[in-house]
């Protein structure tokens, strides 16, 4: 199979720099990171890609049994990693692609020396003491909701997931996203999304870690950032003066600066 060809993968910037892998999170692509790219393409070797089921990716290879869970996800990227021969690559995975990161490193460490989460969740639903944002009962409402009609379910949420209500363009720019997406596709991605539980798996990270949380954000709220960055040893939590679940949208100059300061880091 044609890895390239199937999740639509794009390679700038510094052949001799570092890679760096920009993951898009559900309803989005690639193209979600052009204000990041100018920030890292003088001193880095960006690949961007889209999941199958999103952007510009090959639908012909979506299955429905890989891609309902996100180890599915996990091992597209690590054989998009393989097939450009990627060692020791920063991964930066907005949303629930902060989670695919954690898996694919964890499949393949050689391949994913360091990760930046972007607004991460490893759990939507709420769980005794974890508070994720959402009950069970909320997620049901939405999932329901999402496979009964995806375009009124994307002209709703997009707005609130973005946040910005007086930048309405932000919002408008998720929604076209969102429709963009198969329906059917983006069932299956959502239930993948929404219903994960990957709390556990953020135990085993050892590889250098920023985590990037909004001041407000209704998906991953900052308790949920707080509980990652005490899951994994030795992380950065760094609060961005963002609003919304998309900061390297609506707020691209404070994410870039995080986001350089820890490559800078890592040198």
């Amino acid at each position: 199979m044609d890895i390239v060809r199937r999740n639509n993968v794009t390679v700038t910037g510094n052949p001799q720099g570092r890679p760096v892998v920009l993951a898009h999170g559900f309803g989005c692509d690639q193209n979600m990171w052009r204000l990041t790219l100018p920030a890292l393409v003088d001193d880095y070797r960006v690949v961007l890609f889209d999941y199958v089921g999103s952007g510009r990716s090959d639908p012909a290879a979506f299955s429905e049994v890989r891609y309902a869970s996100l180890t599915g996800y996990a091992q597209d990227v690590v054989e998009v990693c393989e097939a450009l021969d990627l060692r020791d690559a920063v991964f930066v995975g907005h949303s629930v692609s902060a989670m695919i990161g954690v898996l694919a490193a964890d499949l393949a460490p050689e391949r994913i020396g360091a990760h930046v989460m972007v607004a991460p969740s490893p759990r939507y639903i709420d769980d005794d003491d974890y508070p994720g944002g959402f009950s069970a009962d909320d997620i049901d409402e939405l999932l329901v909701s999402l496979e009964s009609n995806y375009l009124g379910w994307s002209a709703v949420m997009a707005p609130v997931i973005m946040g910005n209500a007086d930048r309405p363009e932000l919002g408008e720019e998720l929604k076209n996203s969102f429709c963009a997406t198969d329906p059917d596709m983006a069932r299956v991605f959502a239930r993948t999304t929404f219903l994960s539980d990957s709390r556990d798996d953020l135990k085993g990270v050892r590889a250098p870690t920023l985590v990037l949380e909004c001041a407000q954000d209704v998906i991953a709220p900052r308790e949920v950032g707080a509980f990652v960055h005490a899951a994994i040893p030795g992380s950065t939590l760094v609060t961005l003066d963002a609003t919304g679940h998309c900061p390297h949208l609506s707020a691209p100059d404070a994410t870039n600066e995080a986001i350089r300061s820890f490559l800078a880091e890592l040198r």
